[in-house]
């Protein structure tokens, strides 16, 4: 049985980091068809992923595929939401 959420490695642009998301059939009927996801639309669904992604583009061809991005060097935060800082 395939899992109902599969996560493509990351690729890149100059500006973006991307990734698709593959869903199962059951959880593409719930996927919205006139609007792009808030992320808490989409982590309701079940997907789960680092902060900062946004769901930018609908396929209709494949309404299964999500596909995310988010701008590159964005600062690392922590479980509290503030910046994580490196300690040598």
């Amino acid at each position: 049985m395939a899992p109902e959420v599969q996560y493509s490695e990351k690729y890149y642009d100059e500006k973006y980091e991307y990734r698709h998301v593959i869903v199962s059939a059951d959880m593409a009927k719930r996927v919205p068809k006139t609007h792009l996801m808030s992320e808490t639309e989409w982590r309701n669904l079940g997907v789960q992923q680092s902060p900062g992604w946004v769901h930018y583009m609908m396929h209709s061809p494949e309404p299964h595929v999500l596909l995310f991005r988010r701008l590159r060097d964005i600062p690392a935060t922590n479980a509290a939401g503030g910046l994580a800082v490196a300690v040598n």
